[in-house]
């Protein structure tokens, strides 16, 4: 039923083309992190066991639609990062001149390419904070599905975080590197943390 869409996107990422890649695939999960939050957002509103949680629940609905968008914004946020990386790569080098405009070029998009990942550790964390809250007020019967989703929104954080690394690696001005992977970093240590901790409350209402 929904096969078409996602064979197309499978397909490109499976393809030998850099993009999509695991960044846009980090994405990916995460909006499917946020898709899945709503669902249990969506399974609360209306419910008269969850009247007294209707209105949080659907601020949290609110909430989790509008980042299941921006993730998926950024797939192409991080594609369209990635171009300028690739056409830098093919820069002639044969002169000084050359080289070093292209080690100029390539800085610049090394450091554009590693902004994308970040952002979308930035958005998990979001995420994260509502998930917690859906353990919370969510409907019983749809329980699993917030540990699913937190399960996916973890991925996604570590995921991005690689692909700071993959980048900042590469670059030659070691003090902008270091502030971009100690924030990755801190980033990924608070998420797993909160993620971790959401999955075993999840697992403490289901598995009696």
């Amino acid at each position: 039923m929904y096969r078409n869409s996602v064979d197309q996107f499978m397909e490109a990422l499976a393809s030998k083309s850099a993009i999509p890649g695991g960044g846009g695939a980090a994405a990916l999960g995460g909006s499917m992190a946020a898709a899945l939050g709503s669902m249990v957002a969506n399974l609360t509103i209306g419910k008269k066991t969850y009247a007294s949680v209707e209105n949080q629940a659907i601020e949290m609905e609110k909430k989790l639609s509008a980042l299941r968008i921006e993730f998926l914004e950024l797939i192409n946020g991080d594609a369209e990062a990635f171009e300028p990386l690739s056409k830098a790569y093919g820069l002639p080098k044969t002169t000084a001149e050359e080289l070093s405009h292209r080690n100029e070029v390539l800085e610049n998009a090394l450091y554009g390419a590693s902004r994308i990942p970040l952002v979308i550790m930035e958005k998990v964390l979001e995420l994260l904070d509502i998930l917690d809250c859906m353990e919370k007020i969510g409907s019983k019967l749809a329980i699993s599905d917030v540990g699913v989703a937190v399960q996916y929104a973890r991925c996604a954080l570590l995921s991005a975080s690689m692909n700071v690394f993959i980048n900042t690696n590469m670059m030659k001005d070691k003090k902008k590197a270091l502030e971009l992977e100690k924030r990755a970093d801190e980033m990924a240590v608070v998420g797993v943390e909160k993620a971790d901790q959401i999955y075993k409350n999840v697992m403490k209402k289901i598995h009696k």
